[in-house]
């Protein structure tokens, strides 16, 4: 369609034209001409005022269509609902050459323990059909050398957010490490891994027990001056049952599923593939299994629900905010790829807007059954 300041320079030109050179006189032919310029002037620099209008107006509809990826709970603000999971993404500034941290919704830490850790002998990670098995053994340079080597560099980057993963062998572990990371600025909230055996209990896993995860929560609730968000074992009868423990002992959130005990053997050498013989099983291979645990959750309890578990694209994504989630970890695919976060979150983009979605937070918890 031709602007209207074009289409009327064109209609004085070409009139002025047949007036003029009907009596073909020659001044009236020239001044025929002069009008001509003058026109033309004006017809070019309204062509470019117009496209420059419809730039810009193309640009501001583009910017007001653009949907809206950020969540907010516990008091974080997080710009989209995509994280890092604990493990996977090192200190987060060892990614800082590879991802944009700042255009994630963020990232957990590796597990930080009271004292530095070596972690499990190798093997100790083998892949398997759509998935992968690791026994890393929580391996980190713990809660105090984190604060003085990992947090500095973190800190220059700006609208990051942290989220530090803890675990201990006894509650005093747990609650000494937090009162540790409490000392330290540029931290945003703390994720209890609470799949470690209790070494004063025998060696039962926190998370698997409500009583044992009850008292844990309450005691790393008292100590922390940020949110608590527990991440949950899957290795349990009833996920929802301990999501309600949890957040009966104070937690502000829960995240889950952790991996799932696994193990793989190797048929020539009949012996483990894995030198601790079980691993934790994470990847594709669990999404469904994930997905349904998270839905259980978020239909039992009133606090935010952290989903993961296998999660590789945008499609993904929206499944478990269906399904209840407020946010999503990313795992085992930043080890494929260490950019996956952040093309999942690209992916996030498009995906509501090719499906006019307005507002990322409206989609959660909305599957139609």
């Amino acid at each position: 369609m031709i602007p209207f300041p074009i289409l009327f320079a064109i209609c004085v030109i070409r009139a002025h034209l047949r007036q003029n050179f009907s009596g073909r006189s020659p001044r009236l032919c020239v001044s025929a001409v002069k009008m001509a310029v003058s026109c033309r002037h004006f017809l070019l620099t309204s062509d470019a005022f117009t496209l420059g209008a419809m730039a810009t107006a193309t640009q501001d509809t583009a910017t007001s269509r653009k949907p809206d990826l950020s969540v907010r709970f516990s008091g974080i603000t997080f710009k989209n609902p995509v994280i890092a999971a604990a493990g996977t993404f090192g200190y987060g500034i060892e990614f800082e050459d590879i991802v944009t941290l700042e255009k994630l919704g963020g990232f957990v830490t590796k597990g930080l323990s009271r004292e530095p850790m070596v972690g499990n002998p190798p093997p100790r990670l083998f892949e398997t059909a759509a998935g992968m098995l690791n026994s890393i053994g929580l391996q980190n340079i713990g809660a105090r050398a984190f604060i003085d080597e990992k947090l500095p560099k973190l800190a220059q980057k700006k609208n990051v957010v942290v989220i530090a993963n803890v675990f201990g062998y006894t509650r005093e572990d747990y609650v000494e490490t937090i009162r540790i990371l409490n000392e330290a600025e540029g931290i945003a909230a703390y994720e209890l891994n609470v799949s470690c055996p209790n070494t004063h209990e025998g060696g039962m896993v926190f998370g698997t027990d409500r009583t044992l995860l009850e008292e844990l929560v309450a005691s790393c609730k008292s100590a922390a001056i940020r949110p608590l968000i527990v991440k949950l074992s899957p290795n349990v009868t009833s996920i929802a049952a301990m999501a309600k423990s949890a957040e009966n002992a104070g937690a502000d959130a829960v995240s889950l599923v952790n991996t799932f005990v696994g193990m793989a053997i190797d048929a020539k050498t009949r012996k483990p593939r894995i030198s601790n013989i079980t691993a934790g099983l994470s990847g594709p291979a669990i999404k469904p299994i994930a997905l349904r645990m998270v839905y259980e959750a978020a239909h039992t309890v009133e606090i935010p629900v952290i989903g993961m578990g296998g999660i590789t694209t945008a499609e993904d994504v929206i499944e478990f905010m269906l399904a209840g989630a407020a946010a999503v970890e990313v795992g085992t695919a930043n080890f494929w790829d260490p950019c996956a976060t952040e093309k999942i979150v690209d992916g996030l983009q498009r995906w509501c807007f090719e499906n006019r979605v307005k507002r990322i937070t409206d989609i959660i918890g909305t599957l139609e059954t």
